[in-house]
């Protein structure tokens, strides 16, 4: 034992009876029926201590808490502590007293729930020393430990599910062509069963086609409920100018035929 260490409990139970026991006659172990149950030579407290990697069993007074015996535990399942074939309620510990001298006494629990955490407080301890045993040796050989392998196995294969793997019809080979756009604005085509609006004349003039004057079919400012504003003439526009001349001309001519059927002099 290191003087470094220190002493951790695993487990405390406040009342536990102590047995003297004859010898064994056979290897085929233990049994509780031979003990005089009735009569136990000592009750008290039982203590279970770990320090480093060894137990203690500790039999001590319930009251006062002095020592009666202890019974070191270096292995579980092992000589230091053995259960009777016919209880699970009875032990078999081997105790000392430090001057090398032992003895094998009998130990019983009143409740199975207090044998039962006996032995897991028992259990857990040499099962994490057991642990630290296999870590130390893996951080003083750590290339000794398992590797995972991850290569491929002799005659082993791997299969690959992708989606859209494959080209649809007419995509292999040249990219779509694209149409050509006639002075980067692209004209869309009028909707089904739909009506291009036609131009209105403002009011008071007529369209002429052929030299005819023509009525508009809608009327004036309105076409099909939607408002078509007539454009206006612009004197920068040449081709404007020579479109609105006709309309210039007949009104001109118009105008005049009526001022002079009404006896108007025009100055």
């Amino acid at each position: 034992m290191e003087e470094g260490e220190y002493e951790s409990v695993l487990c405390v139970k406040p009342e536990v009876h102590i047995y003297r026991i004859p010898p064994r006659a056979t290897n085929r172990g233990y049994r509780a029926a031979e003990w005089q149950l009735d009569q136990p030579s000592w009750s008290g407290r039982l203590r279970i201590t770990a320090r480093g990697q060894v137990a203690y069993i500790k039999l001590e007074d319930r009251t006062t808490g002095e020592l009666f015996a202890q019974a070191p535990v270096d292995q579980f399942p092992g000589t230091a502590v053995e259960s009777v074939t016919d209880s699970s309620r009875y032990f078999v510990i081997r105790i000392e007293d430090g001057n090398g001298r032992r003895a094998f006494i009998g130990i019983g629990f009143g409740d199975r729930g207090d044998a039962f955490d006996f032995n897991v407080a028992l259990q857990d301890h040499f099962k994490w020393v057991k642990q630290q045993c296999e870590f130390a040796k893996q951080a003083q050989n750590p290339d000794q430990g398992p590797k995972l392998d991850l290569g491929f196995k002799e005659g082993q294969t791997i299969k690959l599910n992708i989606a859209n793997m494959k080209k649809k019809e007419g995509a292999a080979g040249s990219p779509r062509a694209r149409p050509a756009s006639t002075g980067g604005l692209s004209l869309l085509p009028p909707p089904p069963g739909g009506k291009i609006p036609t131009l209105v004349p403002p009011p008071g003039e007529h369209l002429s086609v052929g030299g005819s004057p023509v009525q508009p079919a809608v009327a004036p400012g309105s076409v099909g409920g939607a408002t078509v504003s007539w454009p206006q003439p612009t004197p920068a526009t040449t081709a404007a100018a020579d479109i609105w001349g006709d309309f210039t001309k007949s009104t001109g001519s118009t105008s005049s035929q009526t001022q002079s059927g009404t006896g108007w002099v025009q100055f």
